[in-house]
């Protein structure tokens, strides 16, 4: 038996109702719905991407694991990328902005932080058309200057591996198993091979344990959770709650 596709399966259903379509009416008189208790939700995300040699490998991981992500990228690094991008929205990847130039933020005045934020939204559009673009501040510092400027939610994380640090794939395969519960949000970097590795060894710990991966987006909407715009969030839900 293939478990992965046997828990993506389960995935499918116990999330069918952030995706509502024809095929999920039921007629008058067909069975009633089974009802599937809610499996423990984790988002998987990557930042400082794209780049071919290791963003590419990473979403045939997924693809194949029918896994999705969420991908917060730098606009210097989408030239030459765009056949990428628009293959991780055509795969049901969430896409966000880490700025321009990979700079913090909170060191910025409002014309330099509109630019940083804006020109990689405008790249964004113009490979995908109009969306949700959400940020992720690097190095997850803000201030209440951001917080009013960046007209979308602001995303930061729950579980960080620091695979960036010493690229020791075992140790961030086993960071992450160790932190990880329900509801929490993954930092991860598509820009090393190790992490590419790395994640699709968590992906596949985690779904043998009954997780499902969705989008920051999905996740929100899966726990009830209105976005707002200069708002912050790092799991669902938020650890005070827990």
């Amino acid at each position: 038996m293939n478990w992965r596709r046997v828990t993506a399966a389960v995935c499918a259903v116990a999330l069918l109702p952030l995706f509502p379509g024809e095929e999920t009416a039921r007629q008058a008189g067909a069975p009633a719905e089974v009802e599937v208790n809610s499996p423990p939700l984790v988002a998987l995300t990557f930042d400082d991407g794209p780049r071919n040699k290791t963003t590419g490998p990473l979403l045939d991981g997924l693809a194949l694991r029918e896994v999705p992500a969420t991908f917060f990228l730098v606009g210097s690094r989408i030239a030459g990328s765009e056949e990428l991008i628009q293959r991780m929205k055509a795969e049901g990847h969430q896409i966000g902005i880490h700025t321009y130039d990979h700079v913090a933020v909170t060191d910025l005045n409002r014309e330099d932080f509109d630019l940083q934020v804006g020109k990689t939204r405008a790249r964004l559009v113009d490979i995908l058309g109009q969306g949700d673009y959400w940020l992720r501040p690097p190095y997850g510092i803000i201030d209440q200057s951001v917080e009013q400027w960046c007209d979308c939610p602001l995303i930061l994380w729950s579980v960080d591996p620091e695979d960036w640090k010493d690229e020791d794939v075992d140790r961030i395969v086993a960071s992450v198993l160790e932190h990880v519960r329900d509801g929490d949000i993954i930092l991860m970097h598509d820009i090393f091979a190790t992490s590419v590795e790395a994640a699709l060894r968590v992906v596949d710990a985690l779904l043998a344990e009954g997780y499902c991966f969705v989008t920051v987006e999905q996740l929100m909407a899966q726990r009830g959770v209105q976005p707002q715009s200069g708002a912050l969030y790092r799991r669902f839900p938020p650890e005070n709650s827990d």
